[in-house]
């Protein structure tokens, strides 16, 4: 991998491919797609036949992951057709086809060019500010050392610090470059918590571009800061009353929109969610996360992490981090979601701990969802892990068993987000106290001098306001 400075560009994972994804989707017949062959044309057909058995295409998927077996470097993540095993895929309108097609041969033209990579390395180190510090948390550990003095250590992968206060300024940034070079200079994008939506209203600040964000009437009240944050910025931020007005929502109407304005709209997508080529092409911009870390580790004790944490809502920060060491079967990877009021009160966002196999915005992945395939309104305390889906990596990782994932409630979040506050002097995220909060279950596991590397993704002075709703302090 080629770096420039500190920041490390992004190289993508599969040839690039101008196939369209068929997966089934209920009811129980679906189109089998077979497109042309690649082409730098615009335009193109599309042939459509009904698949005698709407079952074969995700058997097939899963045939070809059991026979990788359990070494995850013959795994193809995704392949040509945008598949995580039977998780991902294209579930879009005709009208977005083409813009995903000219999406993924845009990003991995980009992966060669040099320009553009000196370009994103550049803002990356200058602008974002990275890299960011691989902190050892000294307190923290301490706080976690048995009656023995005994205990794992604790370094934190401080993406709070980057400019805009969270990780998700690394996505926006390529994003944004992306978008200019395919001549859009429309920009929308959801943003749950804010942090995406400022991140986005920042570059798009930077780049000279429109933008519009949409953010459930909800998140709005609760991120009233980064509302303003992003409204300085230069951003129409556009509330979505519809639903439960939260991240689900706001997602859905960003979708509506990009059907309507596709010729001149880039969106950019703030999770690994959502069709192909996004979860692909968003883990890749936020990958840096992780090659810093190996990088970073190798300095400090001469080695790997023997465990990463980090929350899970969408799973962007959790796929920035995990990336790099899918390969490394020794590294542990621990996803930690919203448990809510708990698992058995039916108000979490725990997807993966709780949730069914089902397509959401565009992708098949576990969701939250009834007995009749209507989703579930999920709930967190934290608005960035509000989300009823999750991205199809992190459903075909937990498939694999590749990774593991467990949940925290909003009450112990809370208390993460207090104990952090007052032992690091780092007020954490909400979303980030969740993965925080894993630590009271999971260190007590794990043997002396274990080290643990949790993906501190963003601070928390826009949950502030929700928080004292809460806490005595």
């Amino acid at each position: 991998m080629a770096t420039t400075g500190t920041a490390s560009t992004f190289r993508p994972s599969i040839p690039a491919s101008s196939r369209l994804t068929h997966l089934r989707s209920p009811p129980s017949k679906v189109p089998n797609f077979t497109p042309p062959p690649p082409s730098r044309s615009r335009s193109f057909s599309v042939s459509c036949t009904i698949a005698k058995d709407p079952t074969f295409l995700m058997a097939e998927a899963e045939e070809k992951t059991k026979a990788a077996g359990s070494d995850p470097t013959l795994w193809k993540r995704p392949d040509s057709f945008g598949r995580f095993g039977k998780f991902g895929g294209k579930y879009v309108p005709e009208t977005l086809m083409h813009a995903l097609s000219e999406l993924e041969t845009a990003f991995y033209s980009l992966a060669t060019d040099d320009d553009f990579q000196r370009e994103l390395a550049g803002i990356l180190k200058d602008y974002v500010g990275r890299e960011s510090p691989l902190y050892f948390a000294e307190r923290l550990t301490e706080h976690y050392r048995g009656e023995n003095g005994q205990g794992p250590l604790i370094y934190l992968k401080r993406e709070d610090l980057n400019h805009t206060g969270a990780h998700k300024i690394n996505n926006a940034v390529a994003q944004a470059l992306l978008a200019k070079r395919l001549g859009k200079k429309r920009i929308i994008a959801e943003t749950g918590a804010g942090q995406h939506g400022v991140a986005t209203a920042t570059v798009c600040a930077r780049f000279g571009l429109e933008c519009i964000i949409y953010m459930g009437a909800q998140d709005m009240e609760r991120q009233a800061l980064n509302v303003f944050r992003m409204r300085l910025l230069g951003a129409e931020v556009r509330g979505v009353h519809s639903g439960t007005a939260t991240l689900k929502d706001a997602t859905s109407e960003a979708i509506r929109d990009w059907v309507t304005n596709v010729e001149t709209t880039h969106y950019i997508l703030g999770s690994v969610a959502g069709p192909h080529p996004y979860p692909m092409m968003v883990r890749d911009f936020h990958a840096v996360i992780g090659k810093e870390t190996r990088r970073q580790a190798m300095e400090k004790w001469g080695g790997k992490p023997d465990v990463l944490v980090a929350c899970v809502g969408g799973g962007s920060n959790a796929m920035g981090l995990f990336h790099e060491f899918v390969d490394d079967a020794e590294v542990r990877m621990i996803g930690v979601e919203a448990a809510g009021f708990g698992l058995d009160s039916g108000k979490h966002a725990a997807t993966l701990t709780k949730g069914d196999v089902g397509v959401l915005h565009g992708a098949m992945s576990y969701l939250l969802q009834d007995d009749d395939g209507q989703i579930i309104e999920p709930h967190s305390i934290s608005a960035g892990l509000d989300y009823p889906g999750v991205g199809p990596e992190h459903s075909f990782l937990k498939d694999m068993g590749r990774a593991e994932y467990y949940s925290v409630t909003d009450e112990e979040a809370l208390e993460a987000f207090k104990r952090v506050s007052r032992l690091e002097g780092i007020i954490p995220a909400l979303e980030t106290s969740h993965a925080l909060a894993h630590l009271e279950k999971l260190c007590p596991t794990l043997p002396d001098g274990a080290r643990v590397v949790l993906n501190f993704s963003g601070r928390g002075d826009k949950d502030v306001q929700t928080a004292i709703k809460y806490l005595e302090v």
